[in-house]
């Protein structure tokens, strides 16, 4: 009996997530007379509040953004669409939006990529007798997926990190003349994500990652989001996996986003422009 190759790697798929970044309109907001700014906060502190202590796969967390990129970003994990739309419009009735300006948003799902249980899975399979594109075949599929969906359900549907700090950027896989991801063998591509991760996982103690897809939801392949308590943490492995394979030859990056995290009891400082005690 032939081997049968996978092409594409089976992934599973979790919580929804929509990253907001908006700009403070920060002369509107100072002009606003001090009784109905504290209407307004409080207004948004409770949101918040009861935002950050959802359980996992349905929360949300602000941070305060550094640099021209924006003011604020705020991340929302739910458990489908709907519940991002339900997060967003949430977000836009709230009266502190009157004084946000969007600058960015991304859309993206939770993913797990499974380069190292695709063969395995494929390779049962193929020796149980079944064959690919046949009822049976994607039906013991499904099912091999759903016992890593129950073993993954905390990677699928994760709490927001409390770490102090966020690195978000997306990014592709190169499609070009001379470099293209997709028309490398599985094999390869295997190999090459299995030395990528290895890098990773050397930061697991200092960095917890989360990988969304974004493969027809957003401009970029995936977004990614680093959390950590150190800010150079990701400096130093965004460094080191620009020198493994799969990055150096084959990686194309958007924008970089690093925030810090403020808190429900933050907010207030925060946009009162006292920094270190919006931080905590």
């Amino acid at each position: 009996m032939s081997q049968i190759q996978p092409i594409v790697p089976l992934t599973l798929e979790g919580a929804s997530v929509l990253h907001q970044m908006f700009r403070i309109r920060w002369d509107e907001w100072r002009a606003v007379e001090p009784a109905t700014r504290g209407e307004v906060l409080e207004e948004a502190r409770a949101w918040l509040a009861s935002a950050e202590s959802a359980p996992g796969g349905s929360q949300s967390a602000a941070f305060a953004m550094l640099g021209h990129k924006g003011d604020l970003m705020l991340l929302h994990y739910r458990a489908d669409f709907p519940g991002l739309l339900e997060a967003q419009l949430e977000v836009s009735r709230l009266r502190l939006a009157e004084y946000l300006e969007v600058v960015n948003s991304y859309v993206s799902v939770v993913e797990l990529g499974l380069y190292e249980s695709t063969r395995k899975i494929y390779e049962d399979l193929a020796a149980r007798g079944l064959q690919p594109g046949t009822a049976d075949w994607d039906q013991a599929e499904q099912e091999a997926l759903e016992r890593q969906r129950i073993a993954m359900a905390v990677r699928l549907q994760p709490e927001i990190p409390p770490a102090r700090y966020l690195c978000f950027y997306p990014m592709d896989r190169k499609r070009g003349e001379e470099k293209n991801w997709y028309v490398e063998t599985f094999a390869d591509r295997k190999r090459m994500m299995h030395d990528h991760g290895l890098i990773g996982r050397k930061y697991g103690g200092v960095i917890k990652q989360v990988i969304s897809g974004s493969m027809g939801f957003d401009d970029w392949e995936w977004g990614v989001d680093l959390f950590s308590d150190d800010p150079i943490a990701f400096k130093k492995i965004i460094y080191e996996m620009r020198f493994d394979e799969a990055s150096a030859l084959y990686a194309l990056f958007g924008a970089f986003y690093i925030g810090l995290r403020v808190a429900s009891t933050g907010l207030e400082a925060l946009l009162s422009g006292d920094a270190r005690a919006a931080i905590g």
